[in-house]
């Protein structure tokens, strides 16, 4: 197998996973550049003839980094072996490959990072940051209430349509990863907020404009990026006076899940409104709680220390 015909299997299977999988185009870049790196290191090896000694080779590679390449973290490498193991099985079931040099490979695992949340009076200070006196500080108090107030993504928060709102019944519908659909519930606070904005600023915003069923606009008319969507945050917590060290862009998100959980709420219920796709990803947040727990029982019992 040339490198050309390696590299047409690589397409292949990357058309694989845009048809089939529906992956993400952030997750579909990420997966092309680390098999266009693979094929390169295979120097023209059939894909039949590569053996696990091959593929573990690449793993301690990326690690290790080389003269073009810098050592990637333990979950970009994880990330990239994942994609290789992909294409193997792909090869195989292709009928391409009689064997799976990639099956017994384990991707190292990643550190377990704590999301960054705020506390409840932290979040309180970033709402109401955004002056109301005008349409765009209208539109940044209904957007960073929307973000808090359903646990969207910034993505799924720019990417709503005014037809994914129902306000009068206190729902909307976010699009998330791998072209996933879920209803949630939305706060008074954001309904309110988001209500405000209709009316007395979207209109104006979008008189400049050409025309977008999107709800948040930019100072164009146009619909607002997930990059303006972080400067708008950004700005709000400056305001507020909130750290910058523990802003991201889904500091709304992960404040919103570790409050719920502090709440009471059962993670399978927290999983749902997130949309992850499994549990696992949800309980990192118990993590959270947890810590808070400990925290709080360190101070208040009388025998903990």
């Amino acid at each position: 197998m040339s490198p050309s015909t390696a590299t047409r299997v690589v397409q292949a299977y990357l058309d694989h996973l845009t048809v089939e999988r529906a992956l993400a185009a952030n997750t579909l870049t990420s997966y092309r550049r680390d098999l266009v790196r693979y094929v390169e290191t295979l120097a023209g090896a059939d894909l039949a003839a590569v053996t696990p000694a091959d593929v573990a080779s690449y793993l301690a590679g990326l690690r290790e980094g080389d003269e073009q390449h810098p050592p990637l973290s333990a979950a970009s490498a994880a990330r990239a072996v994942s994609a290789v193991r992909g294409l193997h099985r792909f090869a195989v079931r292709e009928g391409l490959a009689a064997q799976d040099p990639a099956r017994d490979i384990t991707p190292p695992t990643p550190p377990r990072r704590l999301p960054k949340a705020l506390d409840v009076s932290q979040v309180e200070a970033l709402l109401g940051a955004p002056p109301t006196d005008s349409p765009l500080g209208l539109r940044d108090k209904a957007l960073l209430e929307f973000l808090y107030g359903t646990g969207a993504r910034i993505s799924e928060a720019v990417g709503a349509a005014l037809d994914d709102l129902d306000l009068a019944e206190g729902v909307a519908l976010l699009r998330g990863k791998g072209g996933r659909v879920r209803l949630v519930p939305v706060g008074t606070f954001a309904i309110a907020a988001v209500e405000a904005y209709l009316v007395r600023a979207r209109p104006s915003l979008a008189a400049s404009g050409r025309g977008t069923p999107k709800v948040f606009l930019n100072a164009r008319g146009g619909p607002l990026s997930r990059q303006s969507a972080w400067t708008i945050l950004r700005r709000a917590a400056a305001t507020a006076g909130v750290d910058a060290a523990n802003l991201s862009p889904h500091t709304l998100r992960h404040s919103y899940a570790t409050h719920l959980l502090d709440g009471g709420a059962d993670v399978r219920v927290v999983q749902e409104l997130l949309g992850h796709a499994s549990v696992t990803t949800t309980q990192i947040y118990t993590l959270v709680t947890v810590d808070k727990l400990r925290e709080v029982y360190a101070t208040a019992h009388p025998r903990a220390r």
